[in-house]
């Protein structure tokens, strides 16, 4: 299941009755945006007792298409790292 920003801004604000919604949203957007502008500094992002994401450099390299087996060349590019906390992970593997 995927949660958009409008179901996270909405189940925000039954439970923040207090907070104008208009707050939240600022709210949200600054958090992301953050999180955002940190990954493209190559920086760590880190929700404590939640998930942390990484970007890591994958080195340029040789693959081949499956498809006509020719060989390309795939150039450097980092990619993230998602690990969810030990609480998170228990939660998700643990059977109903």
């Amino acid at each position: 299941m995927s949660i958009k920003k409008s179901d996270l801004l909405n189940k925000f604000s039954d439970n923040y009755p207090s907070f104008l919604k208009k707050d939240l949203k600022k709210f949200v957007d600054i958090i992301l945006s953050e999180m955002r502008n940190s990954l493209r500094r190559h920086e760590r992002v880190e929700l404590r007792d939640i998930f942390s994401i990484e970007p890591r450099l994958q080195r340029a390299r040789f693959a081949r298409n499956p498809k006509t087996n020719e060989k390309i060349y795939i150039e450097e590019k980092y990619s993230l790292i998602l690990k969810t906390s030990k609480f998170w992970t228990k939660k998700i593997n643990e059977e109903k």
